[in-house]
């Protein structure tokens, strides 16, 4: 009868939503420290800039540690594979909420680091694998609203908790919110095995595939750009705008909220012209950091740029994750896994840069220099593309013959 009951949670959809939540928890953890730069730094007789070098770190270590743990876990059975990572997720929690200084902080944020490395080179194959095709597109989708969800609720709230009770209690709250989603994780996902995973000899397939490369130096560039601009907008929205305790939560909740009609636009949009669908985010998120300083003026400006800057950054990695699985069927893991670690070099370059410019430029320019990063990364994609346009015309006449 037991059996009976639990049966009924091992269905495709019940497990894409237990890896919606898991995302949840782990982008909610992943970009929490943001809202709480100010109090941490009081905490820890830290400014809030300097804090914010625990994100280049965070990223650095998923970068460093994607592929190599990857290939290291690559015949874990997944579900069992995902219990031990939240075992070293809540574990780190517990050591950061505790941590009496910035080193043992950072400690316990690169364990935390870990787990992420390994559950993003796995839980976007895994989505794609749970569900029948012509779900893959909705899947993704339910994947980048637990993202935003994590924007929406998790970082404000992470911030509002950590406003009232202090900057720990923010990380042992996780720390329980992952508790439940590992019993989810447990109780709706089927065994599964590490089919598709690939393996080091998949490595120099994927590096001969121009255009996938191509993307991963756009990625990189990309994300570094939003980055420079988005891991400092607490202090600017301070500094520049003005705004008000409520009113930085309120901005952080509408970036956030951004993830439901990127959601929308993603599936609606993204198939019928896949290449197009990319270089338009990434033209829309250079003018939204081009436009970050005049429209950082006012809350309600800012609050309507945040929305779409939100929107072109979640398309943005919805499409290139798209891109990614569709030129490496085969690898999936390694390549997402390579992906993972790309975007977190951007997030640690952006956090790096975006530090140096804040402090010795000013916290006004930090959308100027995003603006610049991401142009380049918008004239890489389209050079890119006409290159493989190129190469698929002159492939065609020979096909005929």
């Amino acid at each position: 009868m037991l059996t009976h009951h639990l049966s009924f949670f091992k269905r495709p959809w019940w497990g894409v939503m237990a890896l919606t939540f898991a995302a949840f928890i782990f982008n909610t953890t992943e970009f929490v420290p943001v809202g709480l730069l100010t109090a941490i730094g009081n905490s820890l007789d830290m400014r809030p800039t300097d804090v914010g070098v625990v994100m280049t770190i965070y990223a650095w270590t998923v970068s460093v540690a994607s592929l190599p743990l990857t290939l290291f876990v690559r015949e874990v059975e997944r579900r069992t594979l995902l219990m031990r990572v939240f075992i070293v997720f809540i574990l780190s929690h517990i050591v950061t909420g505790v941590a009496p200084n910035f080193e043992i902080f950072v400690l316990g944020r690169i364990g935390i680091a870990f787990a992420h490395a390994v559950f993003w080179s796995i839980s976007i194959p895994l989505v794609v694998r749970l569900v029948p095709p012509d779900g893959e597109r909705r899947a993704l989708a339910m994947i980048s609203i637990g993202t935003s969800v994590a924007m929406v609720a998790g970082v404000p709230i992470g911030r509002a908790i950590g406003d009232t009770f202090g900057w720990r209690a923010t990380f042992q709250i996780i720390a329980g919110a992952a508790v439940l989603g590992m019993g989810a994780l447990w109780l709706t996902l089927p065994k599964l095995d590490s089919q598709g995973s690939g393996s080091l000899n998949s490595l120099p397939k994927l590096l001969k595939t121009p255009v996938l490369v191509a993307l991963f130096a756009v990625t990189v560039l990309t994300v570094c750009a939003h980055f420079t601009s988005y891991t400092y907008l607490e202090p600017f929205a301070r500094a520049v705008t003005g705004a008000s305790n409520i009113e930085v939560t309120f901005l952080l909740v509408l970036f956030g909220a951004a993830g439901v009609p990127a959601a929308v636009c993603f599936s609606r949009f993204y198939a019928n012209r896949p290449r197009r669908f990319l270089l338009w985010t990434l033209c829309a998120l250079a003018a939204c950091l081009l436009l970050l300083w005049p429209c950082g003026q006012y809350v309600g400006t800012l609050s309507m740029l945040l929305l779409f800057w939100g929107v072109a950054i979640i398309c943005f990695g919805l499409a290139m994750q798209a891109h990614v699985l569709r030129l490496a069927p085969d690898a999936a893991d390694i390549a997402i896994s390579m992906f993972s670690a790309l975007y977190n070099i951007g997030i640690g370059a952006g956090a790096l840069v975006g530090k140096f410019v804040a402090r010795d430029v000013g916290l006004a320019w930090i959308g100027m220099f995003g603006a610049a990063v991401a142009v380049l990364g918008a004239v890489v994609c389209w050079l890119a593309f006409m290159a493989a346009r190129r190469g698929t015309r002159r492939a065609a006449p020979l096909l005929t013959h």
